[in-house]
């Protein structure tokens, strides 16, 4: 059985490219600024509430972790 082969361009212009998930980066990007990490900074910066529920960047929804904090919080 032949295996087929993934269009990695494909799959990340229909993933990432839709508006919805620049947004999604847009807002994530602000945050980081917000919190003053440069490019290559191994932290994160996490959302007390979730953007996906209703949270904001503002000050007080915002604080700066490890990257294994956030992700195992993940949306909760």
């Amino acid at each position: 059985m032949p295996v087929k082969k993934r269009n990695y361009k494909k799959e990340y212009a229909d993933y990432h490219g839709t508006p919805a998930q620049r947004k999604n980066r847009a807002a994530r990007n602000k945050a980081r600024k917000l919190k003053g990490l440069k490019v290559g900074d191994p932290r994160e910066v996490d959302h007390k509430k979730p953007l996906s529920k209703g949270g904001s960047n503002g000050k007080k929804n915002l604080r700066v972790v490890s990257r294994k904090t956030n992700r195992k919080k993940y949306n909760k």
